[in-house]
């Protein structure tokens, strides 16, 4: 059986080329992308995912992390989450729940905190004073404050046809506190059917959750699409109807793997994805918009 790997934007390739190696050495599915996730979230250059991600208005970082298991189409997630380390894996610790699965801000700290997760301030130095220069460039220039919503979002499948999907994400800088985006709703954010395939979407959130975009790429390669069909008729078709009904379409990408570790990507924009499969070895892919069609080039 193949085994495989995809994610969003080019800040996943150290977690992919790690979860390549458990995925070859046949570790599952949930935890190769839960270990690959984590190295998104750990790292604080990333400034969009987990510690070091940029606050909202009050210079807080509240997370959102969604994960989903293929097999069982079992789902955990988090909006809003503060103060606590890696949510993608207290999403995943949620999907193992019958009830209260989808937890937001006290709630889910408190079901963190009482199942054993590690609390950290996940606000640095950096994004602090990323967060007090925006501030000021509010006030100087009249800028939007709202900038970096780069979510990280990975299909995993492995040699037993287990797949999976997870997302994990600080959302909008400067966002409103409580704001939550696409990325932990299931069917929005991502989706997971082993027996089909997976997908996630990164990109505005606002947008991205008017339409179930992860569900809707999926529900087209069980059809029969190829994942580059798939992926690219959804984004494609979805655009063009928020920019007839509402003039406009904010950043949209999504990538997605079927159960025989094809992949395919469709974006509305320039945009990074990492792959890496047991016939490709871990690359970063940018991917561009060229009518209705994406073409991508090795990095």
């Amino acid at each position: 059986m193949r085994w495989g790997i995809i994610a969003t934007w080019e800040m996943a390739l150290e977690g992919v080329r790690h979860a390549s190696k458990m995925l070859e050495n046949g570790l599952n599915a949930a935890d190769s992308m839960e270990e690959a996730i984590k190295m998104v979230e750990n790292n604080p250059l990333y400034t969009s995912v987990g510690y070091g991600g940029l606050p909202n208005e009050k210079c807080e970082v509240e997370l959102d992390a969604g994960f989903m298991d293929g097999n069982t189409l079992s789902v955990g997630a988090l909006g809003g989450i503060k103060d606590f380390k890696n949510p993608i894996s207290i999403a995943k610790n949620l999907s193992e729940e019958r009830f209260n699965i989808f937890l937001v801000g006290t709630g889910a700290e408190e079901y963190a905190h009482k199942s054993g997760f590690e609390s950290k301030n996940m606000l640095t130095e950096e994004s602090r004073k990323a967060w007090e220069k925006r501030i000021q460039e509010m006030k100087d220039k009249s800028l939007s404050p709202y900038d970096g919503h780069d979510t990280v979002g990975m299909v995993c499948i492995d040699k037993y046809e287990n797949l999976v999907s997870g997302t994990s994400t600080s959302g909008l800088f400067m966002k409103k506190k409580g704001r939550v985006g696409d990325s932990p709703l299931p069917g929005s954010g991502y989706y997971a059917d082993s027996q089909v395939g997976g997908a996630v979407a990164t990109g505005l959130g606002e947008d991205i959750m008017k339409g179930c975009l992860s569900y809707e790429v999926v529900r087209l390669m069980e059809e029969g699409l190829h994942p580059q069909q798939a992926a690219e008729k959804v984004v494609y078709e979805f655009s063009k109807k928020l920019e007839k009904r509402r003039g406009k379409a904010g950043a949209i990408s999504i990538v997605c793997m079927n159960k025989n570790g094809e992949w395919g990507v469709g974006t509305n924009v320039e945009f990074s994805f990492a792959v890496a499969t047991d016939e490709e070895e871990p690359r970063v892919y940018v991917a561009n918009k060229d009518g209705d069609k994406t073409i991508y080039h090795l990095a």
